[in-house]
Formats: C-alpha cells, sequence, structure tokens
C-alpha cells in the first residue's frame, strides 16, 4: 500500500520524489539563509559554469550539474537566493541582523546569516514555497521561466507574510523619480520604518538598487552589450545558459565590494534566449540575426529590471529581485512571440504546448 502511494504522480512528479525534493529544498533555503542570498547566488553561476563545461564533454553531466545542483535544491535561486533573501527580511524584522547596511538591513543580501535556528527556518520554509511555486509553473508549462518566476512570486510572499508593505512610502515626485537619492535626502521621523542600525529618519528617502547603476542610458547600453555577448555564446556553444552562469558568477566581486561590478543575467539570458528562438527553426540562418536580436533582448531586459527596482525596491524595505522579474517578463515575452508566430520556436522556455 505505501509503495503505491509512493508512486503517485503529483505535479508529474513521483511522491517519493516530492517527499525528497521538500526536504532538499528546506536544506536548500537553509543552507541559502546560512551563506546569504547573493553569496548563494554566486556559487549558482560557478555552477552552471561547471555544468555547462562539463557538458560539452558529456551532455548528461550538464543535465546533472546544471539541472540537479546549480538551479535544483542545492543553488537554485527560487531555494537557496529566495530562502535567503526572506530569512534577510525576517532577522531585520526582529532586529536580529546586525548588517549595518546603507538602506533597510533587510535588503542586506550580501550578508550571511550563519547559523541562528530561527533564521534558517525562515530560509527553508521559503526554499520550500519557492519550490512549490516553481514545480506548478514548470507543471502547467506557463509560458515563462519558472525559477524566476519562483524568486518573484517569493520575494512578493515574504512581504505579504512578514508585514512589510508592497510597494513602501513613495517620495519625490513619483515612483520613477531617483532625484531624492541623488540629493542625498533623508526621510522625516515616523515616515519610514528602521531596524537596530538605521532609524528610519535616516534612510534614503529613495534607496535605488544599485546606486551605481540605475540611470535609464548607461543601463540600456550594458544590457546592449551583454546581450551581444549572451547570443554570441549561445551561437557559439549552444548554451542557453553559459552566459548566465558567467554573469553570475561575476557578482562574487560584487558581494565583495568591488565597487560598479555590473548586474547582468537577466541581460545575457534573454539575449541567450531570444536569440536562440528566433533561428530555432532554421538553423542555417546568419548569426548576425542571433546577435541583433540578443541585443535587443539585453536592453530589453536591462530596461525591465530598472522598471521593477523603480516601483518595488526602491521605495520598499526587503529585496524584491529586478533581476528576477525582468527574466520572468523577458522570458514571457518570448513565448508570446512564439506563440503568435513572430518566433518560429522559445528555446527552452515552455510555450503552453505551442
Amino acid at each position: 500500500m505505501l509503495g503505491t502511494l509512493l508512486q503517485v504522480p503529483v505535479l508529474g512528479i513521483e511522491f517519493s520524489t516530492l517527499v525528497i525534493l521538500f526536504i532538499a529544498a528546506f536544506a536548500g533555503g537553509a543552507f541559502g539563509a546560512a551563506l546569504g542570498a547573493l553569496p548563494a547566488f554566486c556559487f549558482t553561476g560557478f555552477m552552471v559554469i561547471a555544468g555547462e563545461a562539463a557538458g560539452f564533454a558529456q551532455a548528461e553531466l550538464a543535465g546533472n550539474v546544471t539541472g540537479l545542483v546549480a538551479f535544483g535544491p542545492v543553488f537554485a535561486p527560487h531555494i537557496s537566493f529566495a530562502g535567503g533573501a526572506a530569512a534577510a527580511a525576517y532577522a531585520a524584522r526582529e532586529n536580529e541582523m546586525g548588517a549595518g547596511f546603507d538602506y533597510h538591513n533587510a535588503k542586506a543580501i550580501t550578508f550571511a546569516l550563519g547559523t541562528e535556528p530561527s533564521h534558517l527556518v525562515v530560509g527553508g520554509l521559503f526554499g520550500i514555497a519557492g519550490m512549490l511555486i516553481t514545480q506548478f509553473s514548470a507543471a502547467l508549462a506557463l509560458p515563462w521561466d519558472p525559477i524566476a518566476m519562483g524568486v518573484t512570486l517569493s520575494a512578493l510572499l515574504h512581504r505579504v507574510v512578514l508585514g512589510y508593505s508592497i510597494i513602501g512610502v513613495v517620495a519625490g515626485d513619483g515612483l520613477f523619480d531617483m532625484t531624492p537619492f541623488e540629493r542625498g535626502e533623508k526621510r522625516s521621523a515616523g515616515v519610514v520604518g528602521g531596524d537596530a542600525d538605521k532609524p528610519g529618519k535616516e534612510r534614503f528617502a529613495v534607496e535605488p538598487w544599485l546606486p551605481h547603476q540605475y540611470k535609464w542610458t548607461g543601463v540600456a547600453l550594458i544590457g546592449l552589450v551583454t546581450g551581444i555577448l549572451g547570443g554570441y555564446i549561445w551561437l557559439r556553444t549552444g548554451s542557453y545558459f553559459l552566459g548566465f552562469g558567467i554573469s553570475a558568477a561575476s557578482l562574487t566581486f560584487l558581494n565583495l565590494g568591488v565597487e560598479k561590478i555590473p548586474v547582468t543575467h537577466h541581460m545575457t539570458l534573454p539575449g541567450s534566449t531570444a536569440g536562440a528562438a528566433v533561428v530555432a527553426s532554421d538553423p542555417a540562418a546568419s548569426g548576425i540575426l542571433v546577435v541583433v536580436v540578443a541585443a535587443v533582448f539585453g536592453i530589453y531586459g536591462a530596461l525591465l529590471g530598472e522598471v521593477w527596482q523603480r516601483i518595488f525596491y526602491a521605495h520598499g524595505d526587503t529585496h524584491w529581485d529586478p533581476p528576477a522579474a525582468a527574466i520572468t517578463l523577458a522570458t514571457f515575452t518570448i513565448a508570446v512571440l512564439s506563440i503568435v508566430g513572430v518566433f518560429p520556436g522559445s528555446a527552452w522556455v515552455p510555450a503552453l504546448g505551442f
């Protein structure tokens, strides 16, 4: 009887396998909290590079390392990164973090939370939540990157569950106005919450996600450059994810405090994916078309991330990841273009069976 039950599929997965996935997702989310969300994501990048490089020699190795480790319970962004971000939000709410961050401590995703049990438990629970969101999305073949959607919805969930505002208190001339930050304006007493390290009145009126990467022209140009590189990498290697892995791994330097390192994985991944999708049914198509479309989607991903940060990050208290949201929206666009026949395919992005 028990053996039969364990073989019943749930979300297209055998029940026994799903139980293991629950346990592993809890561990992955807790590990992400222990390391810190961004350090865990840097390891995602390294494991993608390792997996894709191994796949050049033996395809099965790429599936094992990239699919089961980098994008599995160990370092999948919807588990380890999302769990780490949620744990930071919890620790900051409880005034247990002490990161000394320039913004609210709940946004300090570079900070390792160590071995505090309550922080690990919160990370683990949100690791499970991210896993469930992603598995539902993948099981239904919904037309976007299921992992990026898992990260995005997990951040919404942690804001709601932990009592943070969805958008925050808007300063200046509206959601898109970053000039209060440029003028160094701070909040008035009682307008926004603070944490153990910084009262609300000492917080910036607007807190751009990346102080070195929020001006439209610079954001668009870095999107152009890295989108081209993502498309070129796919064109020469056939790997959709190697460019993403390089972008993610480069954030190690940002985590170590090197100034002005750009965040680009939401540019390289849409670039490589769109470049592949536009020539899906014509392997002999011009490489120029691949890199041009990749450039366009690199810019598109970059601008989507900037729009997201101005609406959902700059005025709020916790980290709601702009790259994950941008990847979700960009891959959704690729799927739609495939569904309506503009693109001959959608590469690795589900397209509702079309």
